[in-house]
C-alpha cells in the first residue's frame, strides 16, 4: 500500500564537483530548471489555479497563496543519504515530496510563471564555511521578501543566525 503518489521516476545523472564548487553548480542547475519549467503547462496551470481566488492585482495575496501551497502541500523529505539530488518542478509537484532545493525550485517556477522575479539564497549556520540551506526571495512592491517553504512559518521569515550568506 502506497500513501504517496506513485510517479515513474526518471532521472538525469550528472557529476557535480565536491565542496563549494558543487554548491554553485547546483545553484546554476536550479536556475536552469526554473527558467525551463516556468512556462511548463502544469506549472503555469498550478500557479494560476492557486492564485485564482485571490483579489486581482493583489501581489501580497498571490505570493502568499503560492508560498502557502508549496509549504503546506509538499512534504519535506531529505535526499538519498550521501547523494545530492535535484528534482524537476513538475516531478516535485507530482510526487509532493522534496528537500529545500526541490521545494525552492518549485516555488520559484510557480512564482515566475505568473510574473514575479525570484532569487535563491544559500546560507550556512555551523562553521561559516559550509553551505547548508537554500530558500527563496521574491520581489514584489519593489522589495525582496524571504520565502522558506521548508518551515511552517509566515512569508517574510528567514532562518536566523546565518554565518555565511549568498544571494543569486
Amino acid at each position: 500500500m502506497f500513501l504517496a503518489p506513485e510517479i515513474s521516476q526518471t532521472s538525469l545523472r550528472t557529476h557535480l564537483s565536491d565542496g563549494v564548487s558543487g554548491v554553485f553548480e547546483t545553484l546554476r542547475l536550479m536556475r536552469q530548471l526554473v527558467d525551463r519549467y516556468k512556462t511548463h503547462p502544469l506549472i503555469r496551470q498550478t500557479a494560476i489555479s492557486v492564485a485564482f481566488l485571490t483579489p486581482a492585482h493583489d501581489e501580497v495575496s498571490e505570493v502568499e497563496a503560492i508560498f502557502s501551497f508549496v509549504r503546506d502541500h509538499i512534504r519535506y523529505t531529505k535526499d538519498v543519504y550521501g547523494i545530492e539530488t535535484l528534482s524537476t518542478p513538475d516531478k516535485t509537484l507530482q510526487t509532493r515530496v522534496g528537500d529545500c532545493d526541490d521545494m525552492t525550485v518549485l516555488l520559484a517556477s510557480l512564482l515566475e510563471s505568473i510574473g514575479y522575479a525570484t532569487r535563491f539564497v544559500i546560507e550556512g549556520y555551523q562553521d561559516g564555511q559550509t553551505w547548508e540551506h537554500v530558500y527563496l526571495e521574491v520581489c514584489f512592491k519593489n522589495m525582496w521578501v524571504a520565502l522558506d517553504p521548508t518551515e511552517l512559518v509566515a512569508m517574510g521569515w528567514a532562518p536566523p543566525d546565518a554565518l555565511i550568506r549568498w544571494v543569486e
